[in-house]
């Protein structure tokens, strides 16, 4: 069977009163969601001490938006693996488009990432993703690949199986954009192959999940497809009710 996750990616976006009313809203309203569907919520880590209070002993985890590529010691304002984990995080993104873009990590430094999250006992969540002038240029295969790849070869193939794999066409976020189900499924297809490749049988239960403008009206038809297992999802995570509406989904 199918592993389903849905998680939203509060980004940098929050406020205590509004998101104890939208943590709130999300844990009473996972009736309407299918037994088997995991959810979480990646939110700032300043507000992670707030989520654990209010989804404690809930259905929905919750997680970290980045880790540090260091351990403990001299390292002002980053935030360890280890520390997520003493807050009871599950997940934690990394990789994700805006921290490759605009803080200028690279492939090489998401995979030391992903390293340290396994090693702390976290799920990291890596994001794979190529912009539109990648697409364009018929790239899209060798960019989402060359970054899929940098973590299996740093974390070795006993890795797969023990991460979740984010799909987030870089065109497609913050912009209204959604990839077409097809377009989605072929990626994930991809990802799932190169998976197949060094990680053999596990690859079919490693979640690949879309990330990209996902909205309650599109969530059905781009869940439908056979490799894509879930979302990463961005703006629709602040309103509790289309999270919910596309966790329905």
């Amino acid at each position: 069977m199918k592993r389903r996750l849905v998680i939203g990616n509060w980004k940098l976006n929050g406020r205590l009163a509004a998101n104890l009313s939208l943590l709130d809203a999300i844990r009473n309203g996972l009736s309407r969601i299918a037994t088997g569907t995991q959810l979480a919520v990646c939110v700032p880590h300043v507000y992670i001490p707030q989520a654990r209070a209010v989804l404690n002993g809930s259905a929905v985890a919750w997680g970290g938006q980045d880790v540090s590529a260091f351990g403990e010691g001299a390292y002002t304002g980053e935030v360890g693996a280890g520390m997520l984990v003493d807050l009871g995080c599950g997940y934690v993104l990394i990789g994700h488009s805006e921290r490759r873009t605009l803080f200028g990590e690279r492939d090489a430094d998401v995979a030391v990432k992903v390293k340290r999250a396994l090693s702390a006992g976290l799920v990291p969540v890596v994001c794979v993703g190529e912009s539109l002038a990648e697409r364009e240029s018929g790239s899209m295969a060798d960019v989402v690949l060359r970054q899929l790849n940098a973590v299996i070869e740093h974390c070795g193939v006993g890795a797969v199986g023990r991460f979740v794999v984010a799909y987030e066409p870089v065109w497609a976020i913050g912009t209204g954009l959604t990839a077409s189900p097809a377009q989605a499924q072929e990626v994930h297809a991809l990802i799932r192959a190169r998976l197949a490749e060094v990680g053999g049988p596990v690859a079919s239960r490693v979640p690949i999940l879309y990330g990209g403008s996902v909205k309650p009206e599109s969530a059905a038809r781009l869940f439908a497809e056979q490799d894509v297992d879930g979302g990463l999802i961005g703006g629709a995570s602040l309103n509790a009710s289309d999270f919910l509406a596309i966790c329905a989904a």
